[in-house]
């Protein structure tokens, strides 16, 4: 350790060179942080493996920067809980950040027994997904996304593409409907954002309890059901928090693992040589974005119960220890010329609490960039990519548009088939009924029972209550 460095994490810290502060501590907020995160990061490093920040203001913690001291935190629940109890009861109640780092009894959230249980909920549930009929859901809305704009000759991936393809996935997997889906989706993206945290994290708990008791009452063969039915026996708060933090995992994170992904390919010389000719480095391109840009850039928040002396640096009881993903990962010690198909970043975790769904997230991820990249090989960015935006919060890497212009294809004739995208929004069947199975109810009776859909193939079931309002991706699909 050099001889600059603070022995101990406090308020009177002071920031390296063109680092920001408030009350000596690095700010991880506001639009200078969003737009050059590398920067605080390279700044903070003269403190050595951990720094201090404040994630909100009044809001300190311990933000983790060395990939090897990241490991040592992540391999050790014990030291390092993620039970953040003790610590609501010193924040500030009216931070932003609290409903987004508050307790809850969710997988992620929870240490020891209480943990084992609920990831294996989560496991075995996810280990019951048929792959290639993930992949077939993938590919399937992929292409009905990518026709919905391909006529107009630009648009915007990230609200066009890679907000709305995850949402739909998730949507059939969990057997969702598209009103609460779209709930949850919203009040998840607004937590993770720091945007009316309270009214958002309201929002996301009444929508998830409504599927809850959806899938108590009419039970099918999806995601869903399966997590009720676990032979763990899941409360319905705990069932709440399983699904909603399944759902904020493939929506927020795996939003932006494609449209980082996608920036990356469009704008880096090294990527953009072998799309002009014909190959796509898509697997290449994801590994670079998990080490350098990932989707979660700060996260896998513990709470020391007692002061702590760590890699030198003192960590308060009670105060949180944040791994910073991106800062790890671009770590000096780490630095390879070629990091193509080396995956020991630490975008998915590591340690008991490593990611279950990491092998799902990156078939989503890449069947999304390679059918874009298929259909529309000749892509180019709108603007400059240093002219990029990106929102705001300290957890992710998120992009606020990725727009983006192509030659216009020709638009399909107007004898094609309905389109099951749009069917999906109205409660219809994607597929159609299995054979065999009863066919469904018109769609346009919203009393009648609608057949499920999704990468399960399962038999027809009842859909939710009847949609009591358009929800804004619906309004979306329909040009409102």
């Amino acid at each position: 350790m050099s001889d600059n460095l603070t022995p101990e994490i406090t308020g009177s810290s002071t920031p390296g060179p063109g680092c920001p502060a408030h009350d000596g501590r690095a700010p991880l907020y506001g639009p200078e942080f969003a737009a050059r995160p590398a920067r605080m990061y390279e700044a903070l490093r003269r403190y050595g493996p951990v720094a201090p920040v404040e994630l909100a203001p009044g809001v300190p913690a311990s933000l983790v920067i060395s990939y090897d001291a990241a490991l040592e935190v992540l391999r050790d629940p014990g030291t390092f809980p993620k039970d953040a109890r003790r610590w609501q009861q010193t924040a500030p109640p009216d931070s932003p950040v609290v409903p987004f780092m508050m307790y809850r009894p969710a997988c992620n959230l929870s240490d020891g027994a209480a943990h084992s249980r609920l990831r294996a909920a989560i496991s075995d549930g996810m280990s019951r997904i048929d792959l290639s009929m993930l992949r077939e859901s993938v590919e399937r809305h992929a292409e009905l996304l990518i026709r919905r704009f391909s006529t107009k000759g630009s648009a915007d991936l990230r609200a066009e593409y890679a907000l709305v393809l995850p949402l739909l996935v998730v949507n059939e997997v969990l057997g969702c409907p598209a009103e609460i889906g779209d709930r949850i989706a919203v009040g998840m993206q607004g937590l993770v954002e720091n945007v009316e945290t309270a009214k958002n994290n309201q929002m996301l708990v009444e929508a998830v309890a409504e599927l809850v008791a959806l899938k108590r009452a009419r039970p099918a063969e999806d995601l869903a059901t399966w997590l009720v039915e676990h032979p763990a026996r899941l409360t319905d708060e705990e069932l709440v928090e399983q699904i909603a933090l399944l759902v904020g995992l493939a929506t927020e994170p795996e939003q932006n693992l494609i449209a980082n992904g996608l920036r990356l390919l469009l704008s880096d010389d090294r990527f953009a040589g072998d799309l002009s000719g014909g190959s796509l480095p898509v697997a290449d391109a994801l590994d670079e974005v998990l080490w350098t840009d990932p989707p979660i850039a700060n996260w896998a928040i513990s709470y020391p119960v007692q002061d702590l002396d760590f890699h030198g640096v003192r960590l308060p009881a009670d105060q949180p220890v944040v791994i910073g993903f991106a800062a790890a990962n671009t770590d000096p010690s780490t630095a390879s010329a070629n990091r193509a198909g080396n995956r020991a970043h630490l975008a998915w975790g590591a340690g008991p609490h490593t990611c279950p769904v990491q092998g799902q997230a990156r078939l989503i991820a890449s069947v999304a960039m390679e059918k874009l990249l298929d259909a529309l090989p000749d892509m180019e960015l709108a603007v400059p990519a240093d002219q990029l935006e990106w929102r705001p919060g300290f957890a992710q890497r998120a992009l606020k548009a990725l727009p983006v212009r192509f030659p216009a294809v020709q638009a399909p004739s107007a004898g094609s088939a309905a389109d099951p995208v749009q069917a999906a929004w109205q409660g219809a069947p994607a597929h159609g009924p299995r054979q065999g199975s009863p066919a469904p109810a018109p769609a346009s009776d919203p009393s009648s029972p609608a057949p499920a859909r999704g990468p399960h193939a399962p038999a027809p079931r009842p859909s939710a209550a009847p949609v009591r309002r358009r929800n804004p991706l619906s309004r979306w699909w329909h040009g409102e």
